[in-house]
């Protein structure tokens, strides 16, 4: 997993619209427990590209909230950032 992860940051670092890319390393990191860093991956998508693969990144955003549960400040937050984003 740590392997994909850098192969990932790597990639996203080369070229900053590479949105699978930036998509795998938010999943990375949401399975290794780094909900925040994955959360600020998709919500960059988003805002650069809200439609990319059928609006995948908004999609698993949601996904995440859900598992998190409402009660999570983390939740709370990046609901506004993303409410945000897509009313702005």
């Amino acid at each position: 997993l740590e392997f994909r992860r850098v192969l990932f940051r790597s990639m996203v670092a080369a070229d900053k619209n590479d949105h699978q890319a930036r998509f795998d390393l938010a999943l990375s990191y949401y399975a290794s427990g780094r909900s925040e860093e994955a959360i600020d991956h998709l919500l960059t998508i988003v805002q650069k590209n809200r439609a990319w693969n059928d609006e995948a990144a908004r999609k698993q955003l949601i996904e995440i909230f859900d598992a998190l549960g409402a009660a999570d400040p983390l939740v709370a937050d990046s609901r506004r950032r993303l409410s945000t984003i897509l009313f702005s």
